[in-house]
């Protein structure tokens, strides 16, 4: 069935996102019909009339061409770019009869349990799993457990199908698993789990779905809840691995800060009912660097603000990069974030001078209450002296 297509200006466009790299067997359909082309397209230089003007043509791409008017094709060999990224809603994704393929998706599952892990005595129990560093990022290690599938061709292995498994762990407590089945989680975090520190109440979770696909027209293709890529190595785990450990743990972060936003709220509403105000110094203190703290964290800890540096040395991965911490929203999030913090501080302020107001008046009071007393005892001696004397 024909399917009609964007104007020719954008037929450039078009063909770097939907076909490969060589364009064949298409038909040009001219208005009107009896208007023919040679096999190689080329532009008259007599003037064209405005009856069979350019900009009334139409491209048509027939699949098979049915149609009742003369058609040509022509052939274009220029290159099609495959570092653009391609969105899993594009009409070429739907339009590929090849598009399933057999393998398995690989499960990606982070979590966040605590907020430190001692990365060097994690490495000295399992050097025999870990993966030695490619770039200047040490606030992580990568481990690996058991074998990569080998492909049929011969061109490699795949992670996709195999009992291979890889373990991002990073410093501020997230780890991230790749291709680890459900019954495999627990045992993998209890490795984590002996060098970590301050373990939280609650552990949080979320998942992601990475597919390999090496005859994939661009390096990446991305959809909901998952992403395709050609290939899956140790960079591009890696880079998954980043950027989804620094998001479970800002969702963390974020809960506490709401936390704390929550504790105010309660108090303005107190205040609100009675207008009083009766939290302790040492309580707002304690609030006050529990918010500091946890700001700290977010921008020191994760490194939300730094850039990967597998991102910085090769395109490919700053594309993989540059769509999750979109998809995941980790700007739109600590944007959040710091606006709660700033609302946090505000009446941080607010209390503090509520405090010192108080503080203020009750040593005023206590001035009073000594010039008082010492009123009264120069009165008392003057009394007694005066009834000394009268004896």
């Amino acid at each position: 069935m024909a399917k009609l297509w964007r104007p020719a200006t954008h037929f450039k466009s078009i063909l770097n996102s939907s076909f490969p790299r060589t364009l064949t067997t298409f038909s040009i359909f001219l208005s009107p019909p009896h208007l023919s082309f040679p096999k190689t397209l080329i532009l008259p230089k007599f003037p064209i009339s405005p009856l069979y003007n350019f900009p009334n043509l139409t491209l048509v791409c027939c699949l098979p061409p049915v149609s009742p008017f003369a058609t040509t094709t022509f052939e274009w060999n220029e290159p099609i770019a495959c570092s653009e990224v391609v969105k899993s809603t594009s009409f070429s994704e739907n339009d590929n009869d090849d598009d399933t393929d057999p393998r398995p998706y690989i499960p990606v599952r982070a979590f966040f349990f605590s907020t430190s892990v001692d990365l060097k005595s994690l490495v000295e129990q399992n050097k025999s799993n870990y993966i030695p560093p490619t770039s200047r990022m040490t606030n992580y290690v990568v481990l690996k457990f058991g074998k990569l599938k080998p492909e049929p061709n011969g061109l490699g292995a795949t992670l996709s199908g195999s009992d291979c498994g890889y373990m991002v762990v990073f410093q501020y407590g997230s780890i991230v698993l790749f291709n680890v089945r459900d019954h495999e989680v627990d045992g993998y975090l209890k490795i984590v789990e002996r060098h970590a520190s301050g373990l939280l109440p609650e552990m949080r979770k979320d998942e992601f779905e990475v597919r390999e696909k090496p005859n994939l027209n661009t390096w990446m293709q991305a959809g909901l809840d998952h992403i395709m890529l050609q290939c899956l190595n140790i960079d591009g785990i890696r880079t998954i691995g980043s950027v989804l450990g620094q998001s479970i743990a800002l969702d963390y972060y974020v809960r506490q800060v709401d936390g704390i936003v929550a504790e105010f709220t309660d108090i303005n509403r107190a205040m609100e009912k009675t207008g009083t105000f009766t939290m302790e110094r040492k309580k707002l203190f304690q609030l006050v660097g529990k918010a500091n703290s946890n700001l700290a964290d977010v921008i020191l800890k994760l490194g939300l603000f730094e850039r990967s540096d597998i991102a910085w040395k090769d395109a490919k991965y700053a594309q993989i990069w540059e769509y999750l911490r979109d998809e995941f929203e980790l700007t739109q999030r600590f944007a959040s974030l710091d606006f709660k913090l700033k609302f946090v501080e505000h009446n941080i302020r607010f209390l503090q001078e509520i405090l010192q107001n108080r503080k203020s008046d009750f040593l005023e009071w206590l001035i009073i209450i000594l010039i008082g007393a010492e009123i009264l005892i120069s009165v008392y001696d003057i009394a007694h002296k005066s009834a000394i004397t009268s004896l």
